[in-house]
């Protein structure tokens, strides 16, 4: 599929029948100078749209007529749009790359929970806290599911019964507005989920469709009987076995089995009817003119189905993406995207390329940082990072130590045995030393979803406590104290200089500990990702200058090194380049921005470590160096030592 120079035919004759179609019903409504802006943006992006929404709905009879739907979306969301953010849209595209520069920080966090106003003004109490992620220098903010949806199950906001509505617990969607609006007049850019796979069972369309409509039956994926359910289970694993066998549920108020790949009360939406992409991509415009600057694509790998196949990362979840690509960046090129993939890591990069995701979640990267300070040792990350870091150069990761998820080991089985290691057995190891279970571990993590057949399973905690202070803290041991702040301080290291936008999930930063008050809730007492899922502290937030308190040592340390990585400009985009240190225990890796270069290194274990100085200085290391974290002089003529758990960067030579 050609996406520039000179249209294929049919591309060109199908803009020379619907252009003058818009024309004939925006053009007198649009000033001339921007009308021309638009159009000039159509004839760039109108081929990629054309040509996917083709291979995906040129056998529907009334193929043009979808076709005119998604332009005239486009114009209509486009005719809507703030002045103001049409001012960002032509910003971004002066700066296309906006998003892979270092001052790039993120965070994250749910609005009830970091709010410290009343019920139902959250996110004006968001707006109070600005100055907090000021300080702290971030300029990336993701809120956590806001959406309307149903009372009682609702998977954490994921069940989504309205994008154009707030839960109402939280505020408005002009309260939203204005938030989006002062974050970014404080260089802040809002971040929220688009849940596009499914809706929940209370969404309008969900509703009709029980009451027998078949317009919106067709909205969804619903049959008579068990004969295609169960022939689609034939090549299906179960996501969530615990919640309900197999992906379907009977409803019998319609007599019918619906589609429901995660949980009952989730449908999933049927993108074979082009009337659903139409209408998704109005939703998704609509949250671009309420000031979103990156939308979160959540399950990207189900969003097509195909008998005979797992349903996963089916070549059509791609296109589909794709053609919502080409249509933002008609009405709203200030808005990019970023998937949420959790897959195997080959498939998770498949989903990140300028024309798809800008942006992706490194749930890798994240496993195999807790991985290396279990084992002590870095070959696996090495190894991993050597194979599947590399990404288009116009993209980049979201690389994190934590989320407001549990910790899967989303590492490849192929990696874990390139190292010597069981897939199986170190799974079930990493489990284990991560909930307590195992001798010597420092952690205090609580299992999540343990297969009771296999061992494997998953993890929950806080930064924190997953590394050892809450241990340290009720030992009182200061030693322990020291150790557990430098893993923290070190994975944050790794994740502010590998490349990419690192993303702190709010609360870490302030060292936050287990909350085993969940346990009391019915609600929340057999989930136990709530143990990370506390209110933010914020009597615990006023230590954060306390250099003697671990609060304050973790705080500012995090403040250092988001310093550093906003003052060189080494972390902007470029390459990332792993070296073989000569040192399993230490991780090590070049970043390099046109003529900016440093060495990044990282001590994984409680023991110094010592390199050799003629293999430092071989890579580019000059005999004496400043180590840009810590402000002191090195010097590496015969070796350089490294203290337990150091993170150091260095400038070299390239």
């Amino acid at each position: 599929m050609r996406t520039s120079g000179k249209l294929p035919t049919r591309e060109q004759k199908a803009l020379r029948r619907l252009l003058p179609r818009l024309e004939a019903r925006f053009a007198a409504e649009s000033d001339p100078v921007e009308w021309e802006q638009f159009t000039r943006r159509v004839h760039e992006h109108f081929p990629r749209l054309f040509g996917r929404l083709f291979d995906l709905y040129s056998d529907h009879y009334d193929f043009f007529y979808h076709l005119e739907g998604a332009l005239s979306a486009a114009a209509e969301m486009w005719m809507a749009r703030p002045a103001e953010l049409k001012a960002l849209d032509a910003l971004r595209e002066t700066d296309p790359h906006w998003y892979q520069s270092q001052r790039m920080v993120g965070a994250m966090c749910y609005v009830d929970l970091f709010s410290e106003a009343a019920p139902g003004c959250g996110i004006d109490g968001v707006r109070e806290k600005i100055p907090y992620l000021t300080e702290l220098g971030i300029t990336y903010l993701h809120l956590m599911p806001i959406f309307k949806t149903p009372e009682g199950d609702n998977d954490g906001g994921y069940a989504v019964s309205s994008y154009r509505e707030t839960n109402p617990d939280l505020g408005t969607m002009d309260q939203l507005r204005e938030l989006a609006t002062e974050l970014r007049h404080h260089g802040i850019s809002l971040v929220l989920d688009f849940i596009f796979n499914h809706t929940s069972d209370e969404h309008e369309w969900a509703r009709r469709a029980l009451a027998g409509e078949e317009e919106y039956q067709d909205f969804y994926r619903m049959f008579p009987d068990r004969a295609m359910p169960d022939a689609f289970e034939r090549q299906m694993g179960e996501v969530f076995p615990d919640e309900h066998p197999g992906a379907f549920t009977y409803r019998s108020r319609i007599n019918k089995w619906v589609w429901t790949t995660f949980y009952n009360y989730q449908w999933d939406l049927n993108y074979e009817n082009p009337e659903v992409f139409v209408q998704m991509l109005r939703e998704m415009l609509f949250l671009a003119n309420q000031g979103v600057e990156i939308l979160r694509l959540d399950a990207v790998a189900f969003i097509w189905k195909q008998l005979g196949t797992d349903c996963q990362n089916l070549p059509q979840a791609h296109w589909i993406i794709q053609a919502f690509n080409a249509a933002i960046q008609i009405a709203a090129p200030g808005m990019v995207f970023k998937s949420e993939a959790i897959v195997h890591p080959d498939e998770v990069r498949k989903y990140i390329r300028p024309d798809e995701c800008q942006l992706s979640y490194n749930p890798q990267l994240m496993a195999l940082l807790w991985n290396a300070l279990a084992t002590r040792e870095v070959r696996l990350l090495r190894h991993a990072m050597l194979r599947r870091f590399s990404i288009p150069k116009d993209c980049a990761w979201l690389n994190y130590v934590r989320c407001h998820d549990d910790i899967g080991w989303a590492i490849s089985d192929e990696d874990i045995e390139a190292v010597g290691f069981d897939r199986r057995d170190h799974r079930r190891f990493l489990t284990n030393f991560y909930t307590g279970n195992f001798e010597g571990s420092f952690s205090r993590g609580l299992p999540f979803q343990i297969d009771p057949r296999t061992g494997d399973g998953r993890v929950s905690g806080t930064t924190a406590s997953l590394a050892g202070l809450e241990e340290a803290l009720e030992k009182d041991d200061p030693e322990l104290v020291s150790l557990a702040v430098g893993r923290i301080l070190l994975i944050h290291g790794v994740i502010m200089t590998i490349g990419g936008i690192p993303l702190i999930y709010l609360g870490d930063e302030i060292a936050t500990l287990n909350d085993r008050s969940f346990a009391t809730n019915p609600i929340k007492a057999g989930d136990s990702r709530w143990v990370h899922r506390s209110k933010f502290d914020w009597e615990r937030a006023k230590l954060r200058r306390d250099a003697s308190d671990p609060v304050g040592r973790v705080y500012q340390g995090l403040l250092r090194l988001i310093q550093l990585r906003c003052q060189n400009i080494a972390f902007r985009g470029g390459d990332t380049e792993f070296i073989d240190t000569g040192n399993d225990h230490v991780f090590g890796y070049f970043r390099d921005f046109e003529d900016h270069g440093v060495m990044v290194l990282a001590n994984f274990t409680e023991s110094p470590q010592t390199l050799e100085g003629r293999r430092l200085r071989l890579l580019g290391l000059r005999r004496t160096v400043v180590d840009q974290v810590a402000g002191k002089t090195i010097t590496a003529a015969q070796e350089m030592v490294m203290e337990p758990y150091q993170f150091v960067v260095l400038a070299r030579d390239i």
